[in-house]
C-alpha cells in the first residue's frame, strides 16, 4: 500500500497549497476535515494540522481529537494547529496587539531541531495570525522565535510533535519546501517514491480489478481531465471504454473536428454528436448567466443519455473528477457546493443505473498533466488553458445566438493563435474573448459605423482560486486589436480586462 501523509483541515485558505508542496516532493497525501479522520492506518507516516480562520479561544473553533495521532505518527501543527496543541496540554493562546500579517524573519533558530535541518538564521517566513502563543505546556520548548513573536516553533517533550506558528507552504516563506521535506523525510521517514509513473501502474491494477471485462461510457470534451482519465481508462480495459465528444456549438472555432481528429488518432473510441442546433434552440431567448448553465447542462445530460443508451451492457460512467473537486464538496462544515457540472455529468449514474469511475481522483491539476505527459499525450494538448464547460455562452453577456458565437470564435481564434505565435501562450494561465451586450460608434473608411465591443482578458494563477492579469505586451495588444476590427465582420473596438481576482473572476458570467 502506498505511504502517505494525512493533513487535517480547520478550513484554511492554504490547505491545498500545503498538499500540492507535498506532492511535489513526490510523496502522497491526503486531506481531510478535522472532524472525518478517525484511526491512522499502517501507512499514515504523518499528521499535519492546517491553519483556519478560527481562534483556538472561540467557543465554537474547531476541537480535533488527537489521542489516537499525537504519540503514535509525527505531527506538525501550522498556525492553528500549533495554537490548538499548545492550548490543548496546558499552554496559552491570547489575542495578538494587532493582526500579524506579512513577512517576518525567524531568530534563534534551533539547529538541533530535525524540523529546522539546514534552514537559515534570519530565514523569511510569511505569519497570518491574529492569536500568539503566550505560554507554552511544560514539557514543550521553543525552537524558533521572530523579532515580534517569541514562540514562533516549538516541540512537544519527546514527542515527534511539532508545531509552527507560521506557515510553510506559501511561496513568501523562502525555505517552507525544506521545512516540510525535513519532516515529511526525515521525522516521517518518507520515501519520496509516488511519481506519475508509480500513479499510473497502481491505478492501471486497480483499474482492472475493479472494472474486469466491464464497460465504460465516458463524456469527454478535448479539455485536460477528461482526456488524461480517457486514456487511463483506454490503457487499462481498451475498447470497453465507449467516449462521447458533444458539439454544443458553443466550442471554439473548429474545436470539435480537431479534438476528434486528435481522439480518433490516439485510439480512443470515441463518438462524435453534433447537437449545436438542440442547444441554441434551447438557449434561444435566454440571458441569465445561470440559466444558461442549467440550460446547457439539462441539454447535455440528455444528449449524453440519448447516446449511451444505444451502447449495449454498460456498467459504469467514467468522470474526470480531480482532487479539488473532491476537496471541495466536502468541508470542514460538512457539504459545501456540488462538484462542477462541468467535470461531472450530475445525476446521470442514479438516472442509469451506473457505478462511477475516477481515474484522476487524487490528483491536483498539474500533477494530471504529469501523468498524461508520461502517458505520452501531446504536450500541446496537456497546456491547453482552461475553457469553461458552458463554452462561449459565459462569454457571450446576454442572449445567445448563432450570429454572436460566430464574431466570438473569430475573435477568440485571433487572440489564442496570436499568443501562440510571440511565445506568450505558456505564460498565461487562462486567455479569453467575451462579447459584450453593446454596441459602440466607429469610423472605418469614410463610414460610421455602429457595431460590437469585445474584451479580452488574461490571467495568471495556479488554481483559479486566484488570479492575476498579464502585463501582456501594447505592441502585441496593438497587433492583436487591429487584426480583430480589420478582419472580425461585425466589431469595431477592443478592450482589455485589467481585473484581478478577486474582486473580479476570471470569467464575466
Amino acid at each position: 500500500m502506498q505511504e502517505k501523509i494525512v493533513i487535517l483541515d480547520f478550513g484554511s485558505q492554504y490547505t491545498q497549497l500545503i498538499a500540492r508542496k507535498i506532492r511535489e516532493l513526490n510523496v502522497y497525501c491526503e486531506i481531510y476535515p478535522y472532524n472525518k479522520f478517525t484511526v491512522p492506518d499502517r501507512n499514515v507516516k504523518g499528521v499535519i494540522l492546517s491553519g483556519s480562520p478560527f481562534s483556538v479561544r472561540d467557543k465554537d473553533a474547531p476541537v480535533p481529537d488527537l489521542n489516537k495521532v499525537r504519540g503514535k505518527v509525527p505531527v506538525l501543527g501550522i498556525c492553528y494547529g500549533a495554537q490548538y496543541m499548545a492550548k490543548h496540554d496546558g499552554g496559552e493562546v491570547t489575542a495578538s496587539p494587532s493582526r500579524e500579517y506579512g513577512r517576518a524573519s525567524l531568530e534563534n533558530v534551533d539547529v538541533n531541531s530535525d524540523l529546522f535541518a539546514g534552514v537559515s538564521e534570519k530565514s523569511q517566513v510569511w505569519m497570518s495570525h491574529g492569536d500568539t502563543i503566550t505560554k507554552l505546556p511544560k514539557n514543550f520548548r521553543i525552537t524558533g522565535s521572530t523579532s515580534s513573536v517569541k514562540i514562533a516553533a516549538y516541540k512537544a517533550g519527546d514527542e515527534e510533535t511539532y508545531g509552527i506558528q507560521f506557515h510553510p507552504e506559501v511561496y513568501h516563506t523562502t525555505e517552507g519546501k525544506l521545512i516540510l521535506k525535513n519532516f515529511i523525510t526525515d521525522i516521517c521517514g518518507c520515501r519520496h517514491n509516488w511519481t506519475p509513473a508509480s500513479f499510473i501502474e497502481s491505478t492501471v491494477g486497480e483499474l482492472s480489478e475493479s472494472l474486469g471485462n466491464d464497460k465504460v461510457v465516458m463524456g469527454v470534451s478535448g479539455g485536460v481531465d477528461s482526456t488524461v482519465s480517457a486514456v487511463l481508462l483506454h490503457k487499462t480495459i481498451g475498447k470497453n471504454l465507449n467516449c462521447i465528444f458533444v458539439d454544443n456549438g458553443l466550442l471554439r472555432k473548429d474545436e470539435f473536428s480537431k479534438v476528434l481528429a486528435f481522439y480518433k488518432k490516439i485510439g480512443l473510441n470515441v463518438k462524435g454528436v453534433e447537437a449545436r442546433d438542440r442547444f441554441l434552440n434551447e438557449l434561444a431567448g435566454i440571458t441569465d448567466p445561470e440559466e444558461k448553465r442549467k440550460v446547457i447542462g439539462r441539454v447535455f445530460i440528455e444528449v449524453f443519455e440519448e447516446e449511451a443508451g444505444k451502447i449495449t451492457d454498460v456498467k459504469w460512467l467514467g468522470q474526470g473528477t480531480i482532487y479539488p473537486d473532491i476537496i471541495e464538496s466536502v468541508s470542514v462544515s460538512g457539504p459545501s457546493a456540488v462538484i462542477k457540472s462541468h467535470h461531472n455529468v450530475g445525476g446521470l449514474p442514479e438516472k442509469m443505473n451506473l457505478k462511477v469511475v475516477e481515474p484522476l481522483k487524487l490528483l491536483f491539476k498539474d500533477e494530471v498533466r504529469r501523468v498524461g505527459k508520461t502517458l505520452g499525450i501531446h504536450t500541446e494538448l496537456l497546456k491547453r488553458h482552461p475553457f469553461p464547460g458552458p463554452g462561449l455562452a459565459v462569454r457571450i453577456v446576454g442572449e445567445v445566438t448563432p450570429e454572436k458565437i460566430r464574431i466570438l470564435q473569430e475573435v477568440d481564434d485571433i487572440f489564442v493563435t496570436g499568443l501562440k505565435e510571440k511565445e506568450l501562450y505558456d505564460e498565461v494561465w487562462q486567455a479569453a474573448a467575451i462579447l459584450l451586450p453593446i454596441r459602440s460608434v466607429g469610423v472605418m473608411g469614410d463610414e460610421r459605423t455602429y457595431e460590437n465591443v469585445v474584451a479580452l482578458r488574461a490571467v495568471t494563477s495556479t488554481d483559479g482560486m486566484t488570479a492575476d492579469w498579464v502585463h501582456l505586451p501594447y505592441d502585441f495588444l496593438s497587433s492583436v486589436s487591429n487584426s480583430i476590427i480589420n478582419t472580425v465582420k461585425g466589431v469595431n473596438r477592443v478592450v482589455y480586462d485589467i481585473s484581478s481576482k478577486p474582486p473580479a473572476t476570471i470569467e464575466w458570467e
